[in-house]
């Protein structure tokens, strides 16, 4: 489920770059490459986002000193 939700959310992006581009007046060689650039980029930037919790909690230094 979240693999699908990350792989939405970067093809969401991607069509948004190349849409973005084309409007801008570049070819749509272009578009293509920019779109395909930007959903590249996207997964590693959700699935970091949408990260897996693990049951940990931020990690808190106890100190007496």
């Amino acid at each position: 489920m979240r693999s699908a939700l990350i792989f939405l959310l970067a093809l969401l992006t991607g069509g948004a770059a190349s849409g973005l581009t084309a409007v801008a007046g570049e070819g749509a060689a272009r578009s293509l490459l920019a779109g395909l650039a930007a959903a590249g980029l996207a997964v590693p930037f959700f699935n970091h986002l949408i990260a897996a919790e693990d049951g940990a909690g931020p990690v808190e230094e106890n100190s007496n000193g």
